[in-house]
């Protein structure tokens, strides 16, 4: 509720001055698998002596779409290249800013009480794992980068077809991720980040061959153009000093 209040008060509020722009806090728009690890480097930025930064998170898919209608973000660090490139042929980010930042994993998880293994391989029934009535938890495979990968490692290994119509489809990977751990579904799918940080079992992981490389590219909107600060914020969150913290929170790093 309060990521939503955050989100229509941005795209509510009417457009600023460019003075006004100047002085106001830094805007970060955030795929919702960063939560933990960006609050945290957020943190960091201002423990070093700047100004804390506004951060709102959902899907990539819906604030990509945001920056499109105008909300006013300074920087978008997306969990796939699709939304970015999405921006990017808008002409909505700044093209020599963006850098791809992060990588992540594909998991299997389940509830705690049912943690039997289950890696998902060519010909695993992962249907009767689900059982007459339970759906698989996934981000929405029409736009949510993680239902997107998911899509694409179930298509590689043959599961797709006879899972599609037993998916319980998410607004976000946080959310797929809060059918599991309530029980409400039997299996999810999400990034390895995520697991770490819910009262779930991950039962498997995703061949990293059965789908795309998982990316989070981060770059500055055309809004920050002229603001220096978000140049300096996005130094940090893509520097030596906020490796550290990314690979605590289980993110890989390209390089």
């Amino acid at each position: 509720m309060q990521r939503r209040t955050l989100l229509a008060a941005l795209l509510a509020a009417p457009a600023l001055p460019r003075v006004a722009r100047a002085q106001a806090p830094l805007t970060i728009f955030a795929a919702a698998s960063l939560q933990d690890a960006l609050r945290a480097q957020a943190a960091a930025w201002e423990k070093a002596g700047h100004p804390a930064p506004r951060i709102s998170f959902a899907a990539s898919s819906t604030l990509a779409r945001q920056i499109e209608q105008g909300a006013p973000a300074d920087l978008f660090a997306s969990a796939d290249e699709q939304w970015m490139d999405y921006l990017a042929k808008r002409d909505l980010i700044l093209p020599d800013s963006r850098r791809a930042t992060l990588s992540n994993s594909l998991v299997l998880i389940a509830p705690p009480d049912q943690a039997q293994p289950l890696e998902p391989r060519e010909g695993v029934d992962l249907l009767a794992r689900l059982g007459p009535d339970g759906r698989l938890a996934v981000g929405d495979p029409a736009h949510v980068p993680a239902g997107i990968y998911a899509k694409q490692a179930l298509t590689s290994l043959g599961l797709w077809e006879g899972l599609e119509p037993r998916l319980a489809r998410a607004d976000n990977v946080r959310a797929a991720l809060l059918l599991v751990e309530r029980g409400e579904a039997p299996l999810g799918i999400v990034y390895g980040t995520d697991a770490r940080v819910a009262k779930v079992a991950v039962v498997g992981t995703f061949p990293a061959e059965s789908h795309p490389p998982i990316s989070y590219p981060f770059a500055l909107t055309r809004l920050a153009r002229g603001r220096p600060e978000a140049g300096a914020l996005l130094d940090f969150l893509t520097g030596p000093e906020a490796a550290p913290r990314w690979r605590q929170f289980g993110f890989t790093l390209p390089g």
